[in-house]
């Protein structure tokens, strides 16, 4: 009987859903990890047949990571391969040069040349065997043997270079250094080197030995602006190429690594030692006997008389060079003939005043180089020297913007607070410590004046007193008044500015401090009056005295000439003074004697010079008012002999009277130095219109040149 209390209850059928779903997830975790484990119980099985124990495994282990390092490495190189076969996109080879320059001098005489000068018409089969010879001992022993790179040659040069063996033993192959030369830069960079190996790969793949080997001995730079080794030929020897013998293609084959220290007219001497080496690098590598190489060693090269180039303005030729190739931007023509501003008399004597006083005290204040720009108001650079030899350093310090000038900035504090302040040179002004957060700058001697005027401040290169302007003006407007003077690179604007702390060239100190002399006119330095074509057309000439754009008020330059004025006499610049000859400038030193100037004028011209040494080691208590100084005098003292002397604009002194020297000399019976008299261009024009009447008169006389008509002329003075 059913029990009348008891219900039937219904089971959720959601309930069981839940407990089925939960027993297969149990179920379907539990056979899915016996599964996992059962295989990786056999990869483990698997593997242990190729497990390794004790030394073999360090070895494993170092060719796994070799192999992980590698695939990177790997990815890295490819990345690199794509920059360095862009280069190669386009199709095109670097361009040696862009052109051929032929400068003139001031009057229209050739000085130098520069630019391209390059032939590629000689084929390889054409090019002595010697030469060819010399060329691969030296460079590249294994080019015909290796694939673009020679590894055991690298690892070869890297010994003997370690080894200290100064047979300047190269690591690059010839392949290389054609790939160098033909895509890339000279930087020495990690990415230049790795771009170069795989330049040199693609020109094993593209181009065949023999074809490599023309183009490197096409392209490669020979110094004295040949590039490859028929121009070399033709400018160190005076021949074709096909005529060199085996000591004129060793002394070629020893320019490939260093062009400018071995050149012949450079140095001959060295030219010649590194074209022993050449024949010792034949005679090692096979190529030629002791025996064969005997005459070459006892007879070496004579090359040709280069001494007029060597003697050429070489620093102010590079210069306007780059000047050139300025203005005549992306010209179709290849060849100039370009007319500069050098009088060579001037310069001559520019190289003397710097040269004579380092050989004479140079030793004595550890100073090895200088450099001096002289210019007319105008800018008209007359003389440029760049260092005391071209043949040692090619590098122009008379251009390059990286010495700091010292006291001789401070010209442009003072002219910025004559224009901002409304001062004037007898304006008291304190001359006691200041300091700028934590530093205090100190006078040169180390002790103050107190109460002091403006002029007085300039002619003792006070620091405290242009210090304490800067904090008046702001030092931002001081730094726009070095640039709107003539200071063209920039420079950190910090609180030490107005004693110097800034980087400047020779030729920009120069320009600007040619404002002051010329009343306040802009007077950016320039090199070049004329450039024509080889035919003749004129495709640029200069005007600076057109529309001459005013800097300074007159008032300002008047200020700034007697103060300036006062450095010489009476101040520290009292080594510059010229007797006769009014001038005004500045003297500069930089804080541990790394750097020394004297910047200053006449009424005729404008000149810089420094003095310091390259590595930048302090000199031996070297100031501005003493070489540089000293040089200044030396070079004006010539450049105003035998003209007339100009006064300085706004300063109360009178020039010495205008007389020509005796040529009587010294009373000492020593011959001085004395400038030619100047000869104005309408003189010139008017002496050569009188030439030309004279040749037609003695032409209508049937006279038929002028030495013709001398022998009766000189029988009627006999008879005298």
């Amino acid at each position: 009987m059913q029990d009348p209390f008891y219900t039937k209850q219904k089971r959720s059928k959601g309930k069981n859903r839940l407990l089925e779903a939960d027993a297969w997830l149990d179920s379907f975790l539990y056979d899915g990890m016996r599964s996992t484990g059962r295989v990786y119980t056999r990869i483990q099985d698997f593997f242990s047949l190729f497990s390794v124990r004790g030394l073999r495994r360090l070895f494993v282990e170092l060719a796994s990571d070799a192999l992980s390092f590698g695939a990177m490495g790997a990815v890295l190189m490819v990345a690199l391969a794509l920059s360095a076969m862009d280069a190669t996109a386009s199709g095109e080879f670097n361009r040696a040069e862009d052109y051929s320059v032929i400068f003139l001098d001031r009057y229209g005489n050739e000085i130098g040349r520069r630019g391209i000068r390059s032939d590629d018409s000689v084929a390889l089969a054409e090019i002595p065997d010697f030469l060819v010879k010399a060329t691969l001992a030296t460079e590249d022993r294994r080019f015909y043997e290796h694939f673009g790179i020679d590894v055991w040659g690298t690892v070869r040069a890297l010994l003997s270079n370690a080894e200290g063996d100064s047979g300047l033993q190269g690591g690059s192959s010839i392949t290389q250094q054609l790939a160098k030369n033909l895509f890339l830069s000279n930087e020495r960079t990690l990415e230049r080197k790795i771009k170069e190996l795989f330049l040199a790969f693609w020109l094993e793949a593209n181009y065949s030995k023999d074809e490599i080997l023309k183009l490197y001995l096409d392209r490669a730079y020979m110094g004295g602006g040949n590039f490859g080794v028929v121009a070399a030929a033709e400018y160190y020897f005076g021949k074709p190429v096909q005529d060199v013998d085996l000591a004129e293609s060793a002394m070629l084959a020893g320019l490939y690594k260093a062009p400018t220290r071995f050149a012949p007219h450079v140095d001959i001497a060295a030219a010649r030692g590194r074209a022993n080496v050449v024949l010792s690098n034949m005679v090692n590598g096979g190529y030629l006997t002791e025996g064969q190489v005997t005459a070459a060693r006892r007879r070496p090269a004579e090359p040709i008389d280069r001494s007029a180039e060597i003697n050429s303005p070489n620093y102010f030729l590079d210069w306007a060079f780059l000047e050139t190739k300025r203005i005549v931007g992306d010209s179709a023509e290849v060849g100039f003939v370009v007319r500069t501003t050098i009088d060579p008399d001037l310069q001559v004597h520019a190289e003397d005043a710097i040269i004579s006083v380092l050989r004479e005290q140079g030793a004595v204040y550890n100073v090895s180089q200088g450099a001096l720009v002289a210019m007319e108001h105008n800018g008209a650079v007359r003389a440029m020297v760049g260092g005391t030899d071209y043949g040692q350093s090619q590098f122009n310090r008379a251009v390059a913007p990286n010495r700091q000038p010292g006291s001789a900035f401070k010209p442009f504090v003072y002219a910025t607070a004559f224009e901002m302040l409304g001062l004037n040179p007898r304006s008291p002004i304190s001359d006691s410590p200041i300091c700028i957060g934590n530093w205090c700058p100190q006078n040169y001697g180390r002790s103050f004046r107190g109460s002091t005027t403006i002029r007085t401040a300039m002619a003792a290169s006070i620091n405290s007193v242009p210090v304490r302007l800067s904090t008046q003006t702001g030092r931002e407007p001081i730094a726009e008044m070095a640039h709107r003077l003539g200071i063209r690179n920039e420079f950190p604007v910090t609180r030490s500015l107005a004693l110097g702390v800034a980087s400047v060239s020779a030729l920009d100190m120069a320009s600007a401090y040619a404002v002051f002399a010329n009343g306040g006119y802009q007077a950016t330095g320039f090199g070049i009056t004329r450039i024509t074509t080889l035919r003749g057309e004129v495709i640029y000439e200069a005007d600076p005295d057109h529309n001459r754009v005013r800097l300074l008020d007159e008032q300002i330059v008047l200020s700034m000439n007697d103060i300036l004025n006062a450095v010489n006499y009476g101040g520290t610049g009292g080594r510059a003074v010229v007797e006769g000859v009014p001038s005004a400038g500045k003297t500069g030193t930089t804080s541990s004697y790394r750097d020394a100037w004297y910047v200053g004028y006449t009424g005729n011209y404008v000149a810089s010079v420094w003095y310091g040494n390259d590595n930048y080691t302090a000199m031996n208590n070297l100031t501005g008012g003493n070489l540089p100084a000293m040089s200044w005098q030396k070079f004006m003292a010539y450049a105003h002999s035998n003209i007339e002397v100009k006064p300085v604009f706004g300063v109360d002194m009178e020039p010495r009277p205008f007389i020509i020297a005796d040529a009587d000399g010294s009373e000492d019976g020593q011959q001085l130095p004395e400038r030619a008299p100047t000869l104005a261009p309408a003189a010139a024009i008017k002496l050569l219109d009188l030439s030309e009447q004279m040749r037609d008169s003695l032409a209508a006389a049937g006279y038929g040149t002028i030495d013709q008509a001398a022998t009766p002329v000189a029988g009627a003075i006999e008879s005298l």
